[in-house]
């Protein structure tokens, strides 16, 4: 079963397309990175995928999965940290499914977000404002609250920016934790060499697909060397 489809999809800003061409599968279960140069429509494709943007041309359809059991994360960059929130309120914002926006928290609501905040290895930051966060607790923190929105898809757009090697891996290993667990992961990135260790399988876009499959054939020197043509001739048509 495909978690999504997209047919012949449009994703743009205004009515102007950011990219295009999109005609393929993510099939329900499945690890795959999203990668290409900046503006290349990776963040475009997320957004789409999570209902953020209607399509300009052509279709998303969601065979397997419900709207509301889609889990999105953001560039940190688009997190307002300025907002007056703890760590915890923020952690617990993934319980809205759960509980709605207004009912009280239980007890176990309670536990179920210091366990979430213990996994991402802030378990004494509940407290703390997110304007005191780093980047990368920051980044925990909004796994956490992945944790807790507990969805059956999740998509994740640059998880590791401006985080060291090793929260990455922990994070990671989060990340192949929910694979095993069933959950269709979706996750634009940047590092090439990360990607091959841990995702098997790529959509590389340049404005529109390159290449899409297995991650080890969508790498590929004659793949990459085509996403460079394609940046060249648009460059010279501008």
């Amino acid at each position: 079963m495909a978690a999504f489809a997209l047919d012949n999809l449009a994703l743009g800003y205004a009515g102007h397309i950011a990219v295009s061409q999109l005609n393929g599968t993510f099939a329900s279960g499945s690890l795959t990175a999203i990668v290409g140069p900046n503006g290349s429509g990776k963040s475009t494709v997320l957004k789409g995928l999570a209902g953020l943007l209607k399509p300009i041309s052509g279709h998303i359809a969601c065979h397997d999965i419900e709207l509301h059991d889609i889990a999105y994360l953001p560039q940190v960059g688009e997190v307002d940290v300025s907002f007056p929130v703890t760590v915890f309120d923020l952690v617990s914002m993934g319980m809205w499914k759960k509980r709605g926006l207004f009912k009280p928290h239980t007890a176990a609501d309670h536990d179920q977000v210091l366990n979430a905040l213990v996994q991402v290895g802030l378990k004494d930051f509940g407290a703390s404002q997110i304007a005191s966060l780093s980047g990368g607790q920051l980044q925990r923190a909004l796994f956490a609250r992945l944790i807790l929105q507990d969805a059956q898809a999740i998509l994740l757009d640059e998880p590791f920016t401006a985080i060291d090697e090793n929260t990455s891996e922990g994070l990671m290993a989060l990340i192949t934790e929910w694979h095993k667990q069933g959950r269709t992961i979706l996750a634009v990135l940047h590092d090439f060499n990360f990607v091959r260790r841990h995702f098997p399988r790529t959509l590389l876009l340049a404005k529109q697909p390159v290449a899409w499959g297995a991650t080890a054939d969508v790498l590929s020197t004659d793949n990459l060397m085509e996403v460079q043509r394609l940046l060249e001739a648009r460059k010279s048509s501008a």
